[in-house]
């Protein structure tokens, strides 16, 4: 139980870092590439962090061992641990952050 506790509190902490460097005008934070890099980078560790949260709630309860990160969020909807709407919001930033990581194409700013 201390992990999971652990890792709300480093969600927290990253969440508050992503705020602070978050622009709100759509055209400044397009033409800056630092605070674009920095914004990505955040979203990932926020998505990675969501992810062995669930894990580790998946391994605390006991629950069915998930094959991928996906299938963990599915796993906790399945056990009423997360909401419908939660459950594909993740599953989409799941998707982002691989996307952002693994450079797949070109990144829509607006949806970062």
């Amino acid at each position: 139980m201390n992990r999971i506790k652990d890792k709300i509190n480093e969600l927290n902490n990253l969440i508050d870092e992503l705020k602070t460097i978050i622009s709100l005008n759509m055209s400044e934070y397009k033409n800056d590439l630092k605070t674009k890099a920095a914004c990505e980078r955040y979203f990932e560790r926020i998505v990675e962090c969501i992810t062995d949260i669930c894990f580790l709630i998946i391994k605390y309860k006991k629950l069915d061992i998930p094959e991928d990160d996906k299938q963990a969020y599915d796993i906790l909807y399945k056990n009423k641990l997360l909401t419908k709407d939660l459950c594909v919001n993740l599953k989409e930033a799941k998707g982002m952050r691989n996307i952002l990581a693994h450079e797949y194409g070109k990144v829509d700013d607006e949806l970062v």
